[in-house]
């Protein structure tokens, strides 16, 4: 990468900070005075530490949260310092590809990515969270696919991600009429894993990280392709798929492990070769 471009997982940006503990990492979106909003400079810099992320074999769990008692409101449409999409006449599909190139980087990352949510998720806010793989919401949190009240159609991989997840007549009503609903409803409806009480969720997300960080990541890996893919494949071309994942799992050192952890009845020490 070129000098200046790359997001270091040391601390990312001022809004989008990046840390490590041991082999999980934690992106915190931080701009809490206005919800957690972000510019297109925002999107590219998530898109850049996503990539790193996927490509850092040591990492074996992500965390999504954001700062301030709110997960995303999603784009900066308001504002002098809005780059991403009302405040660009003359270059608005260079800017939204920014935008499609982060959601592609967060779906791509091989590891498992969970994403933590309080208050307010919201437009591509909502549809970021959609893209993690596991979705723990705070009893406090609200969603909506806010589009339609700012004259604007679903983005960051919602039309992809959201029926996926309700099935399409319950999406199309989440979009058409863009309302703000509460995290018993979002559980209802299957958009979230499960709801914790607020004072619960850190000690929550952080047991879930702990526990997935803990299992062999290159078959971890593998499934999470099988089921992304799973969803566009027929019944033959996943059980071949299954085959070859299968294949390679046997060849690595963490099966020969769990053979001996079942053998010695303890828990298996995966390192991921």
């Amino acid at each position: 990468m070129e000098e200046n471009t790359k997001v270091p997982l040391d601390g990312g940006t001022e809004e989008l900070r990046i840390t490590r503990a041991s082999d999980i990492v934690t992106i915190t979106i931080h701009r809490p005075e206005v919800m957690n909003a972000m510019t297109a400079a925002m999107f590219a810099d998530f898109g850049k530490a996503c990539r790193e992320i996927n490509e850092d074999i040591s990492i074996r769990a992500v965390v999504v949260t954001g700062e301030g008692g709110n997960f995303c409101s999603g784009a900066d449409v308001g504002g002098k310092r809005n780059e991403a999409i009302a405040a660009s006449t003359t270059i608005p599909l260079r800017n939204l590809r920014r935008i499609k190139e982060s959601a592609l980087a967060l779906y791509d990352i091989q590891h498992p990515v969970i994403a933590k949510v309080r208050g307010v998720a919201a437009g591509a806010g909502l549809n970021l969270a959609l893209g993690c793989d596991l979705i723990y919401a705070s009893d406090n949190a609200r969603f909506s696919e806010v589009f339609a009240r700012r004259g604007l159609s679903i983005d960051f991989g919602g039309s992809w991600l959201l029926p996926r997840r309700v099935g399409l007549h319950r999406a199309k009503e989440l979009v058409f009429l863009a309302e703000v609903i509460d995290a018993v409803e979002a559980d209802r409806i299957g958009l979230v894993n499960r709801v914790i009480p607020d004072a619960e969720l850190d000690a929550y997300v952080d047991d879930i990280a702990e526990r997935t960080a803990a299992g062999p990541p290159l078959s971890l890996s593998l499934s999470k392709a099988l089921l992304n893919n799973g969803t566009t494949s027929s019944m033959s071309q996943s059980l071949e798929a299954e085959g070859s994942a299968q294949a390679s799992n046997f060849s690595t050192e963490d099966v020969r492990e769990a053979g001996l952890a079942w053998a010695e009845k303890r828990p298996a020490k995966f390192i991921g070769r």
